[in-house]
């Protein structure tokens, strides 16, 4: 191979020079707003992907349009399972022992904190379950137009003022316009609303709706009679009180003979 000569050299020193030149000659101006523009168009392109993304979990409806996982694209989506939340719960109930004067690690205790927390969680196990996933498609057409009740139904809860449980029994009853449930909804219905932290005005009602929008009924009556825990073990300490709310929908609110037949169907032996 040749040695290259000092003219070529300079020729391509120049070459090098001139395209140096040609870079350094482009307006300060322009390269600013080249970069700015580039910086726009990916910023609008990151907010458009984000904005489809959210539109998208907003048309499925997973329950989670807000939630903070969406705000990063780098994230993958991975709520924590409820089972996943079981080390922190037990470690809290730990130091509400020790906050009570136990000794956490004597014997009787060791596995209180673990099994304290599965128990919250079985005792809340409403939270994971919707009126969708409990229905499973139990609604069936049928030309039936008198009313259905269900009286009796089992009921535990825990009071959201106090942690401490309030059970007792919830009867229902609906007006079918050609669709009916299946009978064991019901029960599960009262299930997905028990089993969370509540008061039991705010459970009447929550069963009343979830009924009417399961099958669209022309009127849902839903009565609980509860015994609290709270009044029983703490406080006034009324061992024998019973605490009874309703709620009346449609016809039932709107028809006194409707609503009468119904009480008179809940109370009977």
């Amino acid at each position: 191979m040749k040695p290259q000569t000092s003219e070529q050299n300079g020729s391509q020193n120049g070459d090098n020079a001139a395209d140096a030149v040609s870079v350094a000659t482009i307006p300060t101006g322009e390269a600013s707003s080249a970069a700015t523009t580039d910086l726009t168009v990916s910023k609008n392109s990151q907010q458009l992907k984000l904005e489809m993304l959210n539109m998208e979990l907003a048309s499925n409806g997973s329950g989670h349009e807000k939630c903070t996982f969406h705000h990063d694209l780098e994230l993958d989506h991975k709520p924590p399972t409820r089972e996943a939340l079981l080390p922190d719960m037990a470690r809290s109930y730990r130091l509400l022992l020790g906050g009570l004067g136990e000794n956490p690690d004597r014997q009787g205790l060791i596995k209180t904190p673990e099994r304290a927390a599965k128990a919250m969680l079985y005792f809340t196990k409403g939270y994971d379950q919707s009126l969708e996933d409990v229905l499973n498609g139990a609604v069936f057409d049928e030309d039936h137009d008198e009313m259905v009740v269900v009286k009796d139904i089992e009921m535990f809860s825990m009071c959201e003022h106090h942690l401490v449980p309030f059970y007792g029994k919830v009867s229902i009853g609906y007006l079918p316009c050609n669709k009916i449930l299946g009978l064991s909804k019901l029960a599960r219905i009262v299930e997905i609303f028990s089993r969370r932290l509540q008061v039991q005005e705010r459970l009447t009602k929550q069963i009343a709706v979830a009924v009417t929008q399961a099958v669209q009924p022309a009127g849902v009556a839903v009565v609980v009679e509860g015994v609290h825990m709270c009044m029983v073990m703490r406080g006034v300490q009324k061992i024998n009180s019973k605490t009874v709310t309703s709620t009346m929908l449609g016809v039932f609110r709107d028809d006194p003979k409707t609503r009468e037949e119904f009480l008179n169907l809940v109370n009977s032996k």
